[in-house]
């Protein structure tokens, strides 16, 4: 199917600020946001962005609401899916926009993390019993409505609840992240396979903070331009919060140098995250076009049914 476009003269500016405020990165309670779907294009409307993507996690359920509310208020509307990857034992995330969600290796991948995410929330509650931590597997699911998937920060919720801790960040610094107590691993997919499985669905694969978190420690920048040489990476996000002013500058750097996309976003969750305020960080314009271009591209030289962006 087409995939609209955007062009350099739908892209007015004034001053200094271009009048098209993008956000390609942000999550509903369709997975471990707070939002409902409705309420997050509502706010992205509230808050004067133009074009927002939804990047649930393992997950496109969203897409059919949000493309709903999106058209209702007039704002432009991308699915997408942020996929759980693992390198040498170090979680990575990828960002595929534009894909088709029932291509059958893909929607195999993402089950089989999905029922990995929830199969593990006994073995976590477990541990945070055997800690002394008074939580129950009842408390966690009561925290995770309208999800496919039950994850740690639905577990956090549940601390958060029941009063153990303040807020999702003291759940994760405390219990819940990687090398924490409580934390258990599940299934994720290798970042190349993962590529490689975005563009065979018609999408466009860009890896989400690759020097946030403890992804740095594998996305060095001779990971990313093997990844591009070898498996067809489009992309990295480049401004958000988790990466300091020099590691934006060295990444877009990077990006340049390869000739891919870089892009910026919030990772908004709702109140699950503080500091990530829709719009805080946003896509160039034009970058914007870059990947809608490989988008076409990348749909063409598929089989798959790839959704379209809504741009009004």
């Amino acid at each position: 199917m087409r995939t609209d476009s955007i062009s350099a003269d739908r892209c007015p500016e004034k001053g200094s600020r271009s009048l098209v405020l993008i956000d390609l990165h942000t999550h509903s309670n369709r997975s471990d946001g707070t939002d409902p779907v409705d309420v997050l294009i509502a706010h992205a409307k509230r808050d004067g962005l133009d074009v927002i993507a939804l990047t649930d996690h393992d997950t496109a359920d969203g897409w059919g609401e949000g493309r709903r509310a999106a058209e209702e208020l007039g704002i432009g509307f991308v699915p997408g899916i942020e996929i759980s990857c693992k390198l040498n034992g170090i979680s990575v995330h990828l960002l595929g926009y534009l894909l088709d969600p029932s291509y059958q290796p893909l929607a195999v991948e993402l089950a089989t993390v999905r029922d990995g995410r929830t199969d593990r929330i006994p073995s976590i509650v477990a541990r945070l019993n055997g800690m002394g931590v008074a939580l129950t597997v009842d408390e966690v699911l009561a925290q995770a409505t309208g999800t496919p998937s039950v994850g740690r920060p639905h577990v956090a919720d549940a601390l958060v609840a029941n009063g153990t801790v303040a807020s999702r960040g003291e759940a994760f610094d405390r219990f819940l992240a990687d090398g924490r107590p409580g934390h258990v691993s599940h299934y994720a997919i290798e970042p190349g396979r993962a590529i490689d499985i975005v563009r065979a669905a018609g999408g466009v694969p860009v890896i989400a903070h690759p020097w946030g978190r403890s992804s740095y420690k594998v996305m060095t920048e001779e990971m990313i331009a093997r990844l591009v040489a070898e498996h067809g990476l489009a992309g990295i996000e480049v401004d958000h919060q988790d990466h300091s002013p020099e590691s934006r500058v060295a990444l877009r750097g990077i990006a340049n140098e390869l000739g891919i996309i870089y892009t910026g976003s919030s990772d908004h969750h709702g109140i699950g995250k503080i500091d990530h305020d829709l719009g805080v960080n946003t896509t160039e314009p034009e970058q914007f076009a870059r990947l809608l271009e490989v988008a076409k591209l990348n749909a063409a030289a598929s089989s798959a049914n790839v959704p379209e962006a809504y741009l009004p």
